[in-house]
């Protein structure tokens, strides 16, 4: 039976742009909004891509085994193992609007050699989309390295049966960021995904406050989210930048900064930009740390306003929760 993946240029799904030729403002611009000029002379405005998150992921290499047991032990709750026509197997810790995902690959399986080919830890950063063909044209025009879009799916087995879980992803162009995988997602089956038996954890988690980004020079990768989402998209912090990805952020700091805030908590990552940390929004200190203890988690130090997990407990990612 072929994989059913496929990849798509103008999505049906999704194409419905108006008659008429669109011009994105150059990147360096500072605009984020971009017209198409009709015959009639009837001016039709759009937009760059609105930040918004869909999921965060932490690469568990051929480790799947290892990495389910590992964020278990967490405090999470994680949806059982799903298979992507891709080639890759997951599993995920939903949360209220977005989720984490496990991503691994079988040894040998030449369908993903970029899981395999990464260092364990956080690996992606997924924005959301409804309108995947839109996302593709947008940063296409403005000057960013983006793949076509790629339709795949995975069963999710229910009660009353199994049903494919489809999706449509927007990717850069492999090389584009060091520090991982950086694309969009675009859900055609919520329901299969967004449930609330998946989405209660022992540890109290509802969502994904923030994910730090250490870099030499913050400025690169800042400089590619001004061109993906507009120049008032991204802020200036006080050790580098900082994008507003709907009710999360992205902070790019520097390696100083990443050290001054996790300290020795931090993966152990000599690349001049790697994905280095998440912030998890729970409902309580109290619950996460009880959580924590009852998974004999090692190393997590409790603070005033947070607790630290360092990443060698958690297969890379400093993990850092927060009420």
């Amino acid at each position: 039976m072929a994989p059913r993946h496929r990849r798509v240029t103008f999505p049906p799904q999704t194409w419905r742009r108006s008659q008429g030729r669109r011009h994105f403002v150059p990147a360096g611009c500072c605009a984020t909004m971009v017209a198409s000029l009709h015959k009639g002379g009837t001016i039709m405005a759009t937009s760059l891509p609105m930040p918004t998150l869909d999921h965060v992921v932490v690469n568990v290499r051929d480790k799947i085994d290892a990495g389910l047991d590992c964020w278990q032990r967490l405090g999470f709750t994680m949806t059982p193992r799903g298979y992507h026509t891709l080639g890759s197997m997951n599993h995920l810790a939903i949360l209220g609007s977005e989720y984490l995902e496990l991503i691994a690959a079988t040894p040998g399986d030449t369908r993903r050699p970029e899981i395999l080919a990464a260092p364990c830890g956080l690996n992606g950063l997924v924005f959301g989309t409804e309108d995947s063909a839109g996302v593709y044209q947008a940063l296409h025009e403005a000057g960013v390295a983006v793949e076509p879009p790629l339709e795949f799916s995975r069963p999710v087995e229910l009660s009353d049966g199994a049903r494919d879980a489809r999706f449509r992803t927007v990717r850069l162009a492999p090389g584009t960021v060091p520090a991982g995988r950086i694309y969009f997602c675009h859900h055609f089956t919520r329901d299969l995904v967004w449930r609330d038996e998946w989405r209660h954890h022992a540890n109290g988690a509802t969502g994904i406050l923030r994910a730090v980004i250490a870099a030499r020079d913050p400025s690169a990768l800042a400089g590619l989210f001004s061109r993906m989402f507009g120049e008032d998209g991204v802020q200036r912090i006080e050790a580098g930048y900082s994008l507003a990805v709907g009710l999360s952020r992205f902070d790019i700091v520097t390696m100083e900064q990443l050290a001054l805030e996790f300290a020795d908590a931090a993966p152990g990552d000599d690349r001049a930009e790697f994905m280095a940390a998440l912030t998890v929004r729970t409902r309580s200190l109290e619950r996460a740390a009880a959580a924590l203890g009852a998974g004999s988690v090692g190393g997590f130090r409790r603070e005033a306003d947070r607790i630290i997990v360092p990443a060698s407990e958690t297969l890379g990612v400093a993990l850092e929760f927060r009420a």
